[in-house]
C-alpha cells in the first residue's frame, strides 16, 4: 500500500474512487471515508454534544427553580415560625385553646396582650388594636385575614388524609383525588 492510504497502481482517486484500503491496528484491512464522510460524522458528535448539553442545561434550569421555590417555602416557614413564637410571648391572662380567635391589643406602656373580645364587643376599645389570630391545634397562628383559607386547606387536607387510608396500595404515581373533581 503506498502512502497516504492511496491503492498502488491507481494513480490517485478518480471519479468513482471513494474509498481506500488501510492496515487496521488489527493487521485487517479496513474502509477509510471520504473526508467530508469524516466532517460529517464530526458535525454529528458536535450535533449530539450540542443536544447532551442543552438537555442538560433544560434540567438544571428546573432543578434551580425548584431550588428557588424551595428557598422561598423555607423562608415563609422561618417567617412564620418567628411571628408564632413571638405571638406565643403575647401576655395573655386566660388559658388559650386551639380553634379560638384571639384579638391582639398594645397598652400605652406598649405591652402587647391577648383578649377573647373583639373591637366591636369592646365598643370603645381601650387600647389600640394589632390585629386578630386563630390559635391552630399545632399551636401556630394564622392572622384573621387568611383563617377562612386556611381553614379550607386543612379540610382539604384531612378529606385527603381519610381517603389515604381507603385507596388499595400503588405502586405507580396516583394523582386520584389530588385535582378538583368534575362534580
Amino acid at each position: 500500500m503506498a502512502e497516504g492510504g492511496a491503492v498502488p497502481g491507481h494513480g490517485g482517486a478518480g471519479p468513482g474512487l471513494a474509498l481506500a484500503l488501510v492496515e487496521g491496528s488489527a493487521g485487517r484491512a479496513a474502509r477509510v471515508g471520504d473526508p467530508d464522510d469524516l466532517v460529517a460524522l464530526a458535525r454529528q458528535v458536535q450535533q449530539a454534544d450540542d443536544f447532551v448539553r442543552a438537555n442538560a442545561c433544560s434540567k438544571l434550569a428546573v432543578i434551580a427553580e425548584q431550588i428557588r421555590h424551595l428557598q422561598e417555602q423555607a423562608r415563609k416557614v422561618l417567617d412564620e415560625a418567628n411571628r408564632d413564637a413571638d405571638l406565643n410571648h403575647v401576655a395573655c391572662n386566660l388559658v388559650k385553646k386551639p380553634g379560638n380567635i384571639y384579638y391582639m391589643y398594645r397598652r400605652e406602656s406598649g405591652q402587647r396582650y391577648f383578649s377573647i373580645l373583639s373591637p366591636k364587643e369592646w365598643g370603645t376599645t381601650p387600647h389600640e388594636f394589632l390585629g386578630a389570630y386563630k390559635l391552630q391545634h399545632d399551636m401556630s397562628w394564622t392572622p384573621f385575614e387568611d383563617i377562612e383559607r386556611q381553614d379550607a386547606e386543612i379540610a382539604i387536607l384531612e378529606k385527603l388524609l381519610s381517603r389515604q387510608a381507603a385507596l388499595p396500595p400503588c405502586t405507580e404515581p396516583n394523582f386520584q383525588g389530588l385535582t378538583k373533581s368534575q362534580e
